[in-house]
């Protein structure tokens, strides 16, 4: 796993990190399993910064940011195409930034000599074994949304910086401190279009870089990175297609790939073995992650995807589409914004048509929207709170259920009495402290970008750890998510169009051929899911029955799991997503028993 971190105090600092290679010009900083060219630093001692992951900054655009660094303008050091990490020292100050998206996350932890930051919350419990936090995964569990404990890790003794926010450390202390806006100033679909545009070209163009690329060409988002790499040089195109998806995803691959220059396209056969869930009775063969992912879930499909890749290249980059469908469309959820601001009638055109695409109508959705209209974040919180500490519901499926800024998924209602009642005292310690958006729309695309995020730097460290490939989003870079998450969730979302953002950007450009963006259908991975069900219940009830380590901690109950297990066998609605959660936590508690060691005695200190 590759990570970074670093020490602020004083010079007795007993560990150091395993493998560490420190960063020019920036005393005790440290990137592991980093390679040289991912990491770049200018300046040194009061004044300098350094950067680790796909960084677009060019030489002398690095060199003059030593500017923003010494006027502590920290925003500007997020704004160079790519995903990166930056560490930046002012004088006695140093700022640590993440990324947007979760993929370069920022944790801290303080003691009376000083502080250790790093991207990684295990390695920072590990300094002294610090455990688990079960009230922390159950909010995890519950409800999914990153920042929705705010500075709360999974870890307890150390802390995380919420997104959009930065690490300040000084003389004082430290602490989190917000540099992005919570919402933006919104852009019209049609004026944001370039930006959008020019953005992605930027991402994609900055993977291109002499390494063999290859990428996933499926629904429009793959496609459209696909593309634009192929105006650069020759691309690996693959398509993962399995006879039980019955998608059109092959079908329009093809025909893509047969009418762009520089596409070698690989069709990727599916298999029985090619479903959800397949290889988790072999734990050891999982990279271990420093939070549970959602890859571990489909680890098979992936790999499956990777050997055909491998095939062709190895040390190469691989893209993915991930996360795009946050970007650039929005859930139907945004029909509470349009009430909440008294936009009756466009609120009312939007309900009709998304429930004609829903075979439902349009009073029914704008009932669901209406709880969500009348509350902001914190109101939430309470009611999250309130509701947990009634009695477990029944389930019925979440598209069914009121819309809410913190929805509680079906996780909640597996849990005790107990943990149930500890994570309603958290909501509602979180609730005083909620610094949210005024639109609900704003709070769920940053949420889902997160967790998108947080599952990327999970595949990417398969990728890595089996095939030597380096997995790329460039939907979850800072310029991309910025670009796109300025249009309203309202125009990114309407009804009318599928992915119009997208549309508007390429409509006038020589990089998608007019049949791809005249496409309204995307595919989906449903069949595999129940398939997975079925075929590996029993390896999923020996994970989630009396054995399990979440079940130990009371955040699962074995009735409701085999209930939800049984259910799935026998082909009927099931909560996907909340065994998808429930499964992958399972495995990461696992796997903390089996992590590397991640430091090693400072022998300067330990011999003094």
């Amino acid at each position: 796993m590759r990570w970074s971190t670093g020490w602020y105090g004083g010079s007795r600092y007993g560990r150091l990190p395993r493998s560490g290679r420190p960063v020019p010009g920036l005393e005790t900083t440290w990137t592991v399993n980093w390679p040289a060219p991912r990491v770049r630093a200018a300046g040194s001692g009061a004044l300098a910064v350094a950067v680790v992951g796909d960084c677009g900054a060019d030489d002398q655009q690095f060199q003059e940011s030593l500017t923003a660094v010494r006027s502590e303008s920290w925003r500007a050091l997020t704004r160079w195409p790519g995903s990166y990490l930056t560490i930046a020292r002012s004088g006695d100050q140093l700022a640590v930034l993440g990324d947007l998206a979760g993929q370069h996350p920022v944790y801290w932890r303080t003691d009376g000599a000083g502080t250790w930051w790093s991207t990684s919350a295990t390695a920072l419990a590990a300094l002294d074994g610090a455990p688990v936090d079960p009230t922390a995964l159950a909010a995890h569990l519950a409800l999914a949304q990153p920042d929705v404990l705010g500075q709360r890790s999974l870890h307890r003794s150390v802390s995380r910086v919420p997104t959009g926010h930065l690490l300040l450390i000084g003389p004082q202390g430290a602490g989190a401190l917000r540099y992005e806006p919570a919402e933006y100033e919104p852009v019209e679909l049609r004026d944001a279009a370039p930006r959008v545009r020019a953005a992605l070209s930027e991402a994609v163009g900055l993977r291109c870089d002499g390494r063999p690329v290859s990428a996933d060409l499926a629904g429009l988002d793959s496609t459209t990175l696909t593309c634009l790499a192929a105006q650069r040089g020759a691309v690996t195109a693959v398509t993962f297609a399995d006879a039980r998806l019955r998608d059109d995803d092959l079908a329009y691959a093809v025909r893509t790939a047969a009418t762009v220059p520089g596409l070698a396209h690989r069709t990727v056969p599916g298999s029985p073995e090619t479903v959800y869930y397949a290889g988790l009775e072999d734990l050891p063969a999982l990279p271990v992650t420093d939070a549970p992912n959602a890859y571990v879930v489909t680890a098979s499909i992936k790999r499956t995807v990777l050997d055909t890749v491998a095939g062709r290249h190895t040390a190469g980059v691989h893209l993915t589409g991930a996360a795009g469908d946050t970007a650039l469309s929005a859930p139907s959820s945004y029909l509470a914004d349009l009430l909440r601001e008294r936009r009756h009638h466009r609120a009312w055109q939007h309900a009709q048509a998304h429930a004609r695409l829903r075979h439902t109508s349009a009073l029914a959705l704008l009932r669901r929207a209406r709880p969500a209209a009348r509350t902001y974040l914190a109101g939430a919180l309470r009611t999250a709170a309130s509701e947990l500490r009634r009695p477990s519901r029944p389930w019925v499926p979440q598209a069914e259920r009121p819309v809410s800024w913190t929805p509680l998924l079906a996780t909640a209602d597996w849990m005790t009495p107990d943990v149930r009642g500890r994570l309603a005292g958290a909501l509602d310690v979180a609730a005083e402290l909620a610094d949210g958006p005024a639109r609900l729309a704003a709070w769920t695309d940053r949420q889902d970008l997160a967790r998108v995020g947080a599952d990327t730097t999970g595949l990417r460290d398969i990728a890595l750890a089996a095939y030597g490939i380096e997995v790329a989003a460039p939907f979850l870079d800072n310029e991309v998510v910025r670009a796109c998450l300025a249009v309203p969730a309202d125009q990114r979302g309407t009804p009318g169009r599928y992915k119009p953002l997208l549309g508007e950007a390429f409509a006038r450009s020589d990089v998608l051929p007019p049949f791809v963006l005249t496409r309204v259908t995307k595919g989906g991975f449903n069949a595999l899911a129940y398939a997975g069900l079925r075929q590996h219940a029993s390896v999923l009830m020996d994970l989630l029955g009396p054995s399990s380590r979440l079940a130990a901690a009371g955040l699962v109950t074995e009735a409701p799991v085999a209930a939800m297990l049984q259910r799935a066998a026998a082909g009927l609605p099931t909560a996907q997503g909340a065994l998808h959660l429930a499964i992958a936590a399972e495995v990461w508690l696992r796997q903390l028993k089996t992590a590397p060691e991640w430091w090693e005695v400072n022998s300067r200190v330990a011999t003094a």
